[in-house]
């Protein structure tokens, strides 16, 4: 599953457009075809460096195992689509990459093509196996009796799943227990508990990664990533601090980053721990074995070189160059993740690594402009978008 972006998510709702009264919108695309696809500029026109483009064929052809037998539901590509690129990456040299996607690829603007990004990175935090002193924060694995409705328990969801929740004593579905309620006991008995950490506050934005390692005093790292979550709503901390009036550049406020929102949180103890417990959503845990976090694509996303996408507008495992107004994060990047706040066409959450420059670029990143989609060639003509 996801990672979910630093300020993507904590800001989710505030970077939406005011709709003025009485006014109508038109629905809103359901998947790329419905948005509309037509030709980008030739891969060669591209402003793409050779160590850019060499990240982004390692990254695309560890994606290929898992591109060739996923089904694409932006309704864009084929597995068979992908196939003479996947065969080719295997033994094409990174110093020539940029040969590589000039060779198999065209650029496709999905709608209008204007781009918003933000980032996320793997939090680093104070974490133990072990319940010693001063690690008193319990990082929870999945509950036993968190399950999926079965049919004609529940109503299903928009995308077609039955909802998870419990089935209470009388054997009928209600919802999970959340935030507030976890953090009072809820779960004793119910959930392991794979480790402990030493600052609530970092647990929390560590549920909003999604993932993270946990460093214990002996310099012991654990590795830990999404297993799940109690089925409640996200709700944005920062989008209440903002309605709030409390984000923004006046005096007595905070700035409108994951930075700015932790602040506030660490001065304001008590109102902190009450803002953080209006998100009622809460996210549980496994351990990781690998050298890094797993996106929704099921291989190890990689600094500057991985993005999280929506699926209905971006085939996972698909190159996208972006152009931004945030030149940190321009230039090619392959998409091999999702995100809670990461929903339609253009919408984009790029991936930063761990440790406390990573960190500080995702807490704020926000670019906007332009992006292209690199699809196999043969991919428009076929889709009649030529």
């Amino acid at each position: 599953m996801a990672l979910m972006g630093a300020l993507a998510v904590l800001l989710a709702s505030c970077a939406g457009r005011m709709e003025a009264p009485g006014s109508v919108t038109a629905p809103a695309p359901t998947n790329a075809l419905a948005a509309g696809v037509r030709p980008g500029p030739a891969f060669a026109s591209l402003p793409v460096g050779a160590m850019d483009a060499g990240a982004a064929l390692a990254g695309f052809a560890e994606s290929c195992p898992k591109l060739l037998v996923r089904e694409d539901v932006s309704g864009l590509t084929r597995a068979e689509d992908w196939q003479s690129a996947c065969a080719a990456s295997a033994t094409w040299s990174q110093g020539d990459a940029s040969r590589f996607f000039a060779t198999y690829f065209e650029t496709v603007r999905v709608g209008e093509g204007a781009a918003f990004a933000t980032g996320y990175y793997e939090p680093d935090i104070a974490g133990s196996r072990d319940h010693i002193p001063g690690y008193d924060v319990p990082v929870y694995g999945m509950p036993d009796d968190l399950v999926r409705a079965r049919d004609g328990d529940a109503e299903r969801l928009d995308n077609g799943r039955m909802p998870v929740g419990r089935y209470d004593e009388g054997g009928h579905f209600t919802r999970y227990y959340d935030r507030a309620a976890i953090e009072d006991g809820a779960l004793e008995g119910r959930a392991p508990i794979i480790a402990w950490a030493r600052d609530p506050v970092e647990v929390f934005f560590l549920q909003v990664q999604g993932s993270g390692m946990l460093r214990a005093p002996d310099g012991e790292v654990m590795r830990i990533g999404y297993a799940g979550q109690n089925g409640h709503g996200y709700t944005a901390i920062g989008s209440l601090m903002r309605q709030r009036g409390l984000l923004g550049d006046g005096p007595g406020q905070y700035a409108a980053s994951m930075q700015g929102i932790m602040q506030y949180i660490r001065e304001n103890p008590q109102e902190g721990a009450a803002l953080m417990r209006e998100n009622r959503s809460f996210v549980f845990f496994r351990e990781l074995t690998g050298d890094g976090p797993v996106g929704a694509l099921g291989v190890t996303v990689r600094a500057h070189a991985s993005v999280a996408t929506d699926p209905k507008f971006v085939p996972l495992g698909a190159p996208v160059f972006l152009d931004l107004d945030r030149h940190e994060a321009d230039g090619l990047w392959v998409a091999q993740d999702t995100g809670g706040a990461i929903k339609g066409a253009n919408r984009f959450d790029t991936f930063w690594g761990n440790g406390e420059e990573a960190r500080a670029t995702a807490g704020d990143m926000t670019g906007r402009g332009n992006a292209l989609l690199l699809l196999p060639k043969g991919t428009l003509a076929r889709l009649g978008a030529l």
